[in-house]
């Protein structure tokens, strides 16, 4: 009867319609999945992928729920350091299992680092941070007994950072037996895992349909207790409207992504709450350097560009309160985050600037996400720009293909937003102020040669004493802010919106901070 009951939900999830009275046993959330390309953690990097891969997976360690400054264990009981010799060993809760009743093993937690490593996705270059490389991390990774393990690690970074890198999603923990039996062609199971699930959070995969949902089922066995909810269904509603109104007529308990309009029109409505969270999404505008683009290669354009954002306008007017001016890479939230706005809206000293450095007709295209808040903040670019007579085309698409695009180099500049993928500086400086040549960060995948910003970047990570290592990242927020190929424009605010019968949802400042496992309704 429950396999029956659960497979017309299914039905219900992929249909366009939504069930009307959602039942008691599951949780219907709406929300875009136009972003998503992969549900496998160790190549998860958007933002309804990696909002998705905490219920399916586990860390050894993660952010604590009411202070994210403290990892707690989740799948380890204890843990010794030895700081001098860069290693730590870990011992695996005796009752840890995944969702397939095996027990969680030594073997598992090393396949999964370096499957990860291996594989080398956009989200490696976290665990890249410790030093970890195709060519060195089996070497780096060993089986103490049956129940321990010892990581080390290669860089200078010290056991607090490194238990932050390991609290990230991409350090989620998998099933290696029943991954193994999904090997294709060297994959390391990537091609099963995009779609299916193996790890030992509070649920696991029913089933997963591309741009339409994602449908989980409690996991009984998971080590943090069984959720209180049985079944979750993420619904995609790409269209904010739809998305307010099933939310108001109760045929959804969750309604994520919703524009300014849709949220003040569901103020004050009976049978729904609006929740404001703190976020730590900072949207910003990325030019890329190695675009072939000239103009885009010139500091005097990236101050210009900076003159030229109506932050006002966007923040108040467009977003009214859903996102706040923000100029600095690192997010209010952050210990060290940098909260002077210098820049406002000034197209005649842009001009001034442009004609000084002999730039004129000053072109780019600019690739964006067809959804709120993206495509908002580049329309009002491409007004705004063109007072300067910058002339901006816009391309709008899928999240998905503006992924590919950016990850693929393709672009000249594009709308992004960031998130901190651990509760650590060094998660943003590592991506916007640090190119080595090889890893997939912001900086390279911008083509911006940065070497003696990247050593400062590594002196701050290396840095001991807190006090001055806050002082070396307000010095590179500094930099970054006065001269370098992006324009910080805002910082988010979630507000969700649940009908008033949902109780016991969760969430926090990082995207992957979404918990569903104590929702009752």
């Amino acid at each position: 009867m429950k396999a029956k009951l659960l497979s017309l939900l299914v039905v219900s999830a992929l249909s366009v319609p939504v069930l009307a009275a959602t039942p008691a046993n599951t949780l219907i959330v709406v929300q875009g999945l136009d972003d998503l390309v992969s549900l496998d953690p160790a190549e998860s990097n958007e933002l309804s992928s990696i909002q998705t891969v905490p219920s399916l997976y586990q860390r050894i360690v993660q952010p604590n729920r009411e202070n994210p400054e403290i990892n707690e264990p989740i799948l380890v009981e204890s843990w010794k350091a030895d700081p001098k010799q860069k290693s730590i060993i870990f011992k695996i809760k005796p009752d840890a299992k995944f969702a397939s009743g095996s027990p969680v093993r030594p073997e598992d937690i090393l396949f999964s680092y370096q499957r990860a490593i291996k594989m080398n996705k956009s989200p490696a270059f976290i665990l890249n941070v410790l030093g970890w490389k195709t060519d060195n991390i089996d070497s780096l990774l060993k089986k103490v007994s049956n129940d321990e393990f010892e990581v080390r690690w290669t860089a200078d970074v010290s056991p607090d950072v490194v238990l932050n890198i390991l609290s990230t999603p991409i350090a989620s923990i998998v099933d290696e037996k029943l991954v193994s039996q999904h090997i294709k062609n060297n994959d390391f199971g990537n091609g099963w895992l995009k779609m299916h699930s193996a790890g030992s959070g509070a649920y696991k995969m029913r089933t997963y349909q591309p741009r339409q949902a994602i449908v989980l089922e409690a996991n009984p066995l998971s080590p943090t207790g069984a959720p209180k909810t049985p079944n979750v269904i993420i619904k995609n509603v790409p269209d904010p409207a739809s998305r307010r109104l099933l939310i108001e007529k109760g045929d959804a308990d969750i309604a994520r992504e919703l524009g300014t309009d849709q949220v003040a029109a569901l103020a004050g409505k009976a049978g729904v709450k609006i929740l404001d969270i703190p976020s730590a999404e900072q949207v910003y505008m990325a030019f890329n350097t190695a675009s072939g683009n000239a103009v885009l290669k010139e500091p005097a354009f990236w101050e210009a560009a900076r003159y030229l954002v109506d932050y006002k306008g966007i923040t108040e007017d467009l977003m009214r309160g859903q996102y706040f001016i923000h100029q600095s890479f690192l997010p209010v939230g952050l210990p060290g985050a940098l909260k002077d706005n210098p820049f406002t809206f000034d197209p005649e000293k842009a001009k001034a600037i442009l004609t000084k450095a002999g730039i004129e007709n000053a072109h780019f295209t600019l690739d964006v996400e067809n959804k709120v808040p993206y495509i908002t903040v580049a329309q009002s670019i491409q007004a705004s720009f063109a007072q300067a007579n910058v002339k901006v085309d816009l391309l709008p698409a899928a999240g998905s293909q503006v992924y590919s695009r950016v990850r693929a180099k393709q672009h000249q500049a594009a709308i992004r937003f960031w998130i901190p993928d651990y509760f650590d500086a060094h998660s943003n400086a590592s991506a916007f102020a640090y190119n080595d040549g090889q890893s997939n960060t912001v900086a390279w995948l911008n083509g911006w040669q940065i070497p003696d910003i990247s050593k400062q970047t590594l002196a701050a990570l290396n840095e001991a004493d807190k006090t001055k290592r806050q002082s070396l990242y307000t010095d590179m927020q500094k930099e970054l802010q006065r001269s370098s190929p992006y324009v910080f424009i805002d910082q988010g605010k979630n507000q969700i919106v649940l009908r008033d019968n949902v109780n016991g949802y969760a969430q926090g400042l990082n995207a992957d901070m979404v918990y569903y496992d104590k929702v009752t309704k």
